[in-house]
């Protein structure tokens, strides 16, 4: 079974930057895709971002130019760094994985496992 947990959620003025870990446990990162979405109160869950196994990228387009995904197969762990925070940004963020899913398929199709998620908050 796979586990996911999110680490580096927190409180941060407009315009700072923060880095979010995701560690994976029960497999090993070489043959999963892995990537982070969000969702903010009352909204629904948005795509942000996914590696795939072979370190291809798809950003979602509110956080393009902004946010870099990368990951450590020695340590298993997906980070993504977030910099040029806005309010916006705010909402719970969600560590995911699949080892079927292509990288383009996360923004229409729901990844197998899911982590707990972090809280961000970006205040004004």
């Amino acid at each position: 079974q796979v586990q996911l947990v999110e680490s580096g959620g927190g409180l941060v003025q407009a315009g700072g930057s923060l880095r979010l870990s995701c560690a994976a446990s029960g497999h090993t990162l070489t043959s999963y895709s892995m990537g982070w979405f969000r969702q903010a109160p009352g909204k629904e869950r948005e795509f942000v971002a996914v590696i795939s196994w072979s370190g291809d990228t798809v950003y979602g387009d509110s956080v393009l130019g902004r946010f870099t995904i990368s990951k450590t197969d020695a340590e298993n762990t997906v980070y993504l760094q977030m910099n040029s925070l806005k309010p916006e940004d705010t909402a719970v963020y969600y560590c995911a994985a699949d080892d079927l899913l292509r990288g383009v398929d996360w923004p229409q199709i729901s990844p197998a496992y899911w982590g707990e998620g972090t809280q961000v908050s970006v205040s004004s």
